[in-house]
């Protein structure tokens, strides 16, 4: 049990199992899920699926992609919120004491990196808006914001709560509230536009650029999923969310490229001369997600280091708010290789409890490295990169998946 001292000096539990008595609501989790899921960069997914399909392939492909994407997450959440272990306690689980650095660092690098390419993607647009792309303007916007969205992940889950009520009603409303008046201005219908699509994309790939848009981020599901009432809510507020904000960043980005031929919902802001509502949207779009990137990578961060979460989340702010600008120019095809290999991780976070139930009841292993879950993401990663076929991040979990478990076996 924990005790009101222990509930004051580490508030968001990152070396504990979440009590039952600090689980949140169902409506405090739908917002801080569905925050997560406003990613500014699906909405170049959703350029991308609009250039590439037809309405109808546009549809299914989000809706297959959907399906694939929550069951992930929402599989993640159930065992979350059964065990009220982060990501981190579960991967000591599965991969070891020591093992479970690989899964921390690989967690901690890839969100770090987000985080600097979100914080560049609001000082960039702006700058160029506000003050015709000035540099000093840009770094100065940059500092602002990194430190802005670093003091929310500073806080914890309090303060991303906070973020989350306050950004998730106006980004939904008001982005939904642009795309309305873009469709309405614009030159044909929605459909009609649709139907000007090249045709190069296939439904399944545009499935598995919604997979592949956001799993990496999904892998961190635990981390937030944890504080859920029940297993039924963290499963429910996370497909749901999954499903309500992923679609709403790829219609944004959709009708961006089909309208105004950008990627983003600020661009079709300015285009309607909405410039001061489009810097709200395009800052608290991208403060919801980089709060959540932040927390995760420190408690990576933690793990790794034996130390407390709130200082590695300052050293991954630092981090990812000196490197923005490089970041956003240099390092997002670095990202979409790591995020190849999160994947298998998750799966195989799931299957070492479903196939070890009995050991969850307490944090902590005494085993050191469990290698047929080191070796399940080396190859499941390799696979996921190396394998043009399908679905990239599915390649990497069923390669993962066979290897854990043929391993676990061959260890009884």
């Amino acid at each position: 049990m924990t005790t009101k001292n222990e509930k004051v000096k580490d508030v968001d539990f990152s070396t504990s199992a979440v009590p039952q008595s600090q689980r949140r609501s169902f409506l405090t989790m739908f917002m801080i899920m569905l925050g997560f899921t406003f990613f500014s960069a699906s909405m170049w997914v959703g350029q991308q699926m609009a250039d590439g399909l037809d309405f109808g392939g546009f549809l299914g492909a989000l809706i297959l992609g959907g399906i694939i994407l929550s069951f992930y997450t929402g599989t993640l959440a159930y065992v979350a919120a059964k065990t009220g272990m982060s990501m981190d306690l579960l991967a000591i689980k599965a991969f070891g004491e020591k093992g479970s650095y690989i899964s921390s660092a690989m967690i901690s690098l890839t969100q770090i990196g987000w985080f600097g390419v979100g914080v560049a993607m609001f000082a960039i647009p702006v700058a160029n808006e506000l003050f015709g792309g000035s540099t000093f303007v840009t770094y100065l916007l940059v500092v602002i914001a990194g430190i802005l969205m670093t003091s929310s992940a500073y806080f914890g889950i309090k303060s991303l709560t906070i973020v989350s009520y306050i950004a998730v009603p106006c980004v939904a409303i008001l982005g939904t509230v642009a795309m309305i008046l873009a469709v309405q201005r614009g030159d044909g219908t929605f459909l009609e536009n649709f139907a000007r699509s090249s045709g190069t994309l296939t439904m399944i790939g545009g499935a598995g650029l919604v997979v592949g848009s956001f799993v990496s981020g999904g892998t961190a599901t635990p981390n937030f999923a944890r504080f859920a009432k029940n297993a039924r809510d963290g499963v429910i507020t996370t497909v749901i969310a999954f499903f309500i904000g992923n679609s709403l960043m790829f219609f944004m980005g959709a009708v961006s490229s089909i309208y105004v031929g950008g990627n983003d919902i600020f661009e079709v802001m300015i285009n309607l001369g909405l410039f001061y509502v489009a810097i709200l949207v395009l800052g608290l779009n991208i403060w919801t997600t980089n709060d959540n990137a932040l927390y995760s990578a420190g408690l990576g961060l933690a793990n790794i280091f034996n130390k407390d979460k709130k200082p590695m989340v300052l050293v991954s702010g630092i981090i990812g708010t000196l490197a923005a600008i490089w970041l956003y120019w240099n390092f997002v095809s670095w990202l979409n290789i790591l995020n190849c290999t999160l994947p298998p991780v998750g799966i195989i976070l799931v299957l070492g409890y479903f196939l070890h139930p009995e050991e969850y009841d307490q944090i902590g292993t005494d085993k050191v490295v469990d290698w047929p879950a080191v070796i399940g993401v080396i190859a499941g990663a390799a696979v996921a990169n190396l394998l043009h076929w399908g679905v990239a991040s599915i390649n990497g979990m069923a390669v993962a998946a066979v290897i854990y478990i043929l391993g676990q076996k061959l260890k009884k």
